[in-house]
Parts: C-alpha cells; sequence; structure tokens
C-alpha cells in the first residue's frame, strides 16, 4: 500500500480541523486500535478478491476490542479515511458490472438502538474510489458534521469498495444494513445513500472481516468540559 493520500474531495483537512480551533479541542481517529500503525491490507488483488457491497457496514469487534467506531466524545466529523486494495481489470468489470458501477462510498454517522435498529442522522457526499485503488485516502468534508458521544460512525457503500479484510480472527465481525433472510444477498441494495434519519436495523454480521476505514472526530471543548465538570461536582 502507497502512503496516505489526501482527497481534496471538497477541502483540505487542516482547512476543516482549523475551524474548532479552541483551547482544549482534540482531534482524535475513530476505527484504529490502539498502538496500531495501519489497517490491514483488505483483499484484491489476491483470491479470493471480496468487497463490501450495496450496503451500509460498520465494524463491531476487533479482538478484545468492541465500539471501535463508536464517538467517545461530542465533537465534529471532519474527514475519513479508507484503505482501499488494487483489484485487476477483470475483478474491477465483474464488480462495476454486477453491483452498480464504478466503485464508491461515503461515510456515515447512526444513532444505534435496540435490537439492532438504529437512525441514520447525517451523511458525506459519496466519493468516486477507483482513482485511488492500492492506497491509503483521506477525504476532507465539505462540512463538518456535529456528531455526539454514543453515535457511531459507519460506511454507506452504494455500489462495491475494495476495503475488507479478510481472514481475520474469530473475534473480528463488522455488521450490514441486510434484512433476515438476505445476508448472502450481496447484490440487492440496501446502502442507506440517501435516506437521512430512516431507521434500518443491521441484523447481519459477518466474522473474520474488517472494514478498512476510519473517521477523523475534533472535540467540542465547551461541550466536553461542562460533562467533565458536572460529573466530578465542579461548577
Amino acid at each position: 500500500m502507497r502512503k496516505t493520500h489526501l482527497a481534496l474531495a471538497a477541502a483540505t483537512v487542516a482547512s476543516a480541523v482549523a475551524v474548532p480551533t479552541l483551547a482544549g479541542a482534540a482531534i482524535s481517529e475513530i476505527g484504529p486500535l490502539q498502538g496500531e500503525t495501519a489497517m490491514p491490507d483488505p483483499s484484491c488483488p489476491n483470491k479470493p478478491c471480496l468487497a463490501i457491497s450495496r450496503t451500509t457496514g460498520y465494524q463491531v469487534k476487533v479482538g478484545d476490542t468492541r465500539e471501535t467506531h463508536t464517538v467517545k466524545e461530542d465533537g465534529r466529523l471532519v474527514a475519513w479515511t479508507i484503505k482501499l486494495s488494487k483489484p485487476d481489470k477483470e475483478q474491477v468489470a465483474f464488480f462495476d458490472k454486477n453491483l452498480g458501477g464504478e466503485a464508491s462510498a461515503q461515510i456515515t454517522v447512526f444513532r444505534p438502538g435496540n435490537k439492532l435498529y438504529a437512525r441514520i442522522l447525517a451523511q458525506g457526499d459519496a466519493q468516486k474510489l477507483e482513482p485511488y485503488f492500492g492506497q491509503t485516502v483521506q477525504f476532507a468534508l465539505e462540512k463538518s458534521i456535529p456528531v455526539k458521544k454514543g453515535n457511531v460512525i459507519g460506511l454507506s457503500v452504494p455500489t462495491w469498495a475494495p476495503a475488507l479484510a479478510i481472514n481475520q480472527p474469530g473475534t473480528v465481525s463488522w455488521r450490514a444494513t441486510r434484512n433476515k433472510g438476505g445476508c448472502n444477498d450481496f447484490a440487492t441494495q440496501t446502502a442507506q445513500s440517501t435516506k437521512v434519519n430512516n431507521i434500518t436495523r443491521f441484523f447481519c454480521l459477518y466474522r473474520t472481516a474488517r472494514i478498512t476505514y476510519t473517521a477523523t472526530i475534533v472535540s467540542d471543548p465547551k461541550k466536553n468540559s461542562s460533562s467533565r465538570q458536572r460529573k466530578s461536582g465542579t461548577r
């Protein structure tokens, strides 16, 4: 994999992150494990070449770590990063033909509820991925998205995305918005790509695989400072 490529799809990360400059604001990356220097390599062009297809997903667990993509403090989502494999021409042609067109994805924020239901709160614009195959690419949001503690950052894939690391341990799993009985239906469209405020259900669980994406959050220093003061009993 090559070095991270900053996609100037809307605004540079520097300008996006520079908005909340109040003292105490912290920048954090949602998704990597503590001490992890890089995401595992997604499959392709090795066989089997697997991709996320026509769904919205999020990582449930990596080893002993749960809630890898859960927001820890109120703040703003300013960018997201995805590590892409480099499928060969035949693999690209197969996915394009059978999964609705060229590779694309968008970041999605949702609020989890009971029994695997969730409400879609906000999304970034869909981004074309093929120009960045074989790279780790970061997309800055044109307009940052407010997030609250407990929100989850997912990835919506209206077509397909070569961003799935396979052959992981059995303690690694992710969920998708496919319905009961449809967990092996990878062609039917279930991506929440234009359905903000929609209630969906992440019914299907997939083990031994990891979605290779992360999100950049800038914390809200005022809200988080007030919250910490209330917990400590100070004013």
